[in-house]
Formats: C-alpha cells, structure tokens, sequence
C-alpha cells in the first residue's frame, strides 16, 4: 500500500498563496527568520508568516502568532525587520493579525518532520488524528525511539503550546506539540 501524505486546506491555500505571489523574494529572504522558541521551525514551517502584500508605499508582512499571549511574537518581529533591513528593504511594516486564528493545520510538511528530528513530536503523530484538538493522554509517537507506549506527564511542556509525555520504552521525556 501506498500512502499519499495530504495536507490541510489551510496550507494548500498558503502555499498557492505563497507561490502566486510577485514578492518571492522577500518570502525567500524570511524562510531565514526562525521561531526563537522552536529553532528549527521557520516562520514558514511554523505557519506564522502568513502574507506578504504591498500598499503602495511599504510591504505588509502578515503574521500570526501561534496563540495571542505568545511571548515569542516581539523576538519574531525582530528578526523579520532585521532580516529586512539586512537585506536593504526598509519600507516596511509588519502586521500582526489574530483572525483567522493559527492552527497546526498552518505547519509544513517540512516542518513537521524538522519538529521529529529536533525531538519533538509532532501534532501529526496522535494516533487518531487532531479532530477532536484535544491533548492525548497516551499514544503519542515518540520522536526518539518511535513507540506509542507512551503517556502524559504535564498538559503543559516547556511552552504552552506543547504537553510533556514520556516513553514507556526508551524512559525519555519528550514535549509534544499539541493539535490546536
């Protein structure tokens, strides 16, 4: 059996987005800034970068936080202007827009698998899928060792965003990115 990996209507439409734009080049230039909480994740893999339109005058980067208390969003906003500015693009604005909410359904494919490598585990990796966006308490796939004999420790990981489960089978905590 083959498997076809899909993805969410709401980064197919991105990714249209995204490719269909005139601005390619400052959409290429921000795949360089990186989520402060999440090293591995660009604001693209993460879904935060969602837009880049031009007034007239400036370039309107839009962007959405992973929720609206992200203490991550000030740090993001810097390196995107420092990135801009590193790269002679001075007329700027950076727009932060809270609707439509963020939602896993917003990360790449990319970056979900960057998310397994760093350790860890993705909101991909719930056993029956994230259409109940609750947090599982066990059978999350661990991103070390790649067992489902594994539990919650704590709703809440090393950010919000994340729960802490453990593995059964290789005794290693890991924070799990939960559906959302």
């Amino acid at each position: 059996m083959t498997i076809i990996p899909t993805i969410s209507t709401v980064l197919y439409d991105k990714i249209q987005l995204r490719e269909r734009s005139e601005y390619t080049n400052i959409w290429s230039l921000l795949d360089n800034v990186y989520d402060p909480e999440i090293p591995v994740l660009s604001v693209w893999d993460i879904g935060i970068l969602q837009n880049i339109e031009f007034d007239g005058d400036d370039y309107l980067i839009i962007i959405t936080p992973t929720y609206s208390g992200c203490p991550a969003v000030d740090a993001i906003k810097e390196d995107i202007a420092k990135e801009l500015q590193d790269n002679q693009i001075f007329n700027y604005q950076i727009k932060t827009r809270l609707s439509p909410a963020w939602t896993t359904d917003s990360m790449t494919l990319e970056g979900i698998n960057k998310l397994r490598a760093y350790g860890i585990a993705p909101p991909t990796d719930v056993l029956d899928g994230c259409a109940l966006h609750i947090t599982p308490t066990e059978n999350i796939l661990c991103p070390q060792c790649n067992s489902r004999n594994t539990h919650i420790i704590s709703e809440f990981g090393s950010t919000a965003c994340k729960a802490l489960f453990k593995c059964h089978d290789c005794q290693e905590p890991f924070d799990f990115f939960k559906c959302i």
